[in-house]
């Protein structure tokens, strides 16, 4: 018997059986994150996660919260510095980043699942050393010239240990996991939470990725709703990557391939801003999103 939906739309039997008692890793964050500063304990995106695991499936969460950091350095008096399009951040900053993701992005989402009646844990990638992480160095090039930018304490994932998540979810627990980790060196590091995403998927070797982001999916071109990418296979959508994939949209995209390249099934880009959106991707027919499979 399929399992009611509050979509209004159907669910797919068979796409529902294959993620049933699966793990799905989410990724929450940007422009669809609301803000610890607002009262209301609305948010479409929980409800959808809950919805979820009402339907048998797995979900883990990691979250980013760009605004809120945004917001603390503000009050702090830190001025953002950003090299090529990329966050520099000193040890100052750090502190505040951290303070923005485990301190209020993680315990928001950890208490608003909660109250909808949800086991959640909050965690970082430094529990348990469940994630170690090196040093980014962003290296750019302009006119044939390569040119390096230590970032300071923004890190790339090394290695992922998954066995805490899969204990958790053994019990019934439903991880959210801020992406800050620690690096070889000792030190904290915040790591882009798109990729420590997607590098999370494929060591639980989950059944599909999303990145919830604040649009409809990948477009072959952007002035264009009608060119709307539904379905892609991973060398496809890695050679629109600096074309049609542009700026905040090229980690998520990288995450999504990261994922497929270590054995998730599927990897999808959809909309946090509406109503199902989640949801319909996952479970039935007429997902607005973009999935990306590994293989055509």
């Amino acid at each position: 018997m399929t399992p009611k939906s509050s979509l209004s739309m159907p669910l797919d039997p068979k796409r529902l059986s294959r993620l049933q008692g699966e793990v799905v890793v989410i990724k929450y964050g940007g422009n669809t994150l609301r803000d610890g500063s607002e009262t209301s304990d609305e948010d479409p995106i929980l409800d959808q996660v809950v919805e979820l695991v009402e339907l048998g499936i797995r979900p883990v969460l990691v979250h980013g919260g760009g605004p809120v950091i945004q917001r603390l350095l503000k009050i702090f008096g830190i001025e953002s510095q950003f090299v090529f399009g990329h966050r520099k951040t000193d040890l100052e900053a750090m502190r505040v980043v951290e303070l923005a993701l485990r301190g209020e992005v993680n315990g928001l989402l950890v208490k608003r699942l909660n109250r909808r009646g949800v086991q959640a844990v909050g965690l970082s990638g430094k529990d348990a050393s469940m994630v170690k992480v090196k040093r980014r160095i962003h290296r750019q090039e302009h006119d044939g010239e390569i040119t390096e930018v230590d970032l300071g304490y923004v890190g790339d994932v090394v290695r992922m240990d998954p066995e805490l998540i899969e204990i958790l979810l053994k019990n019934g627990y439903l991880p959210v996991i801020a992406p800050i980790s620690q690096g070889e060196d000792g030190e904290d590091y915040n790591v882009n939470a798109d990729l420590f995403a997607g590098h999370l998927a494929g060591a639980l070797k989950a059944a599909a990725f999303v990145a919830v982001t604040d649009v409809d999916g990948l477009m072959k071109d952007l002035d264009d709703p009608s060119s709307h990418i539904d379905v892609a296979d991973a060398e496809t959508i890695r050679s629109e990557i600096g074309r049609s994939i542009q700026g905040g949209m090229i980690p998520k995209v990288e995450a999504c391939l990261a994922a497929l390249s270590e054995g998730v099934g599927e990897a999808c880009i959809v909309s946090g801003l509406k109503p199902g959106r989640l949801v319909a991707q996952l479970v039935t027919d007429n997902g607005s999103g973009t999935t990306i499979n590994e293989h055509p």
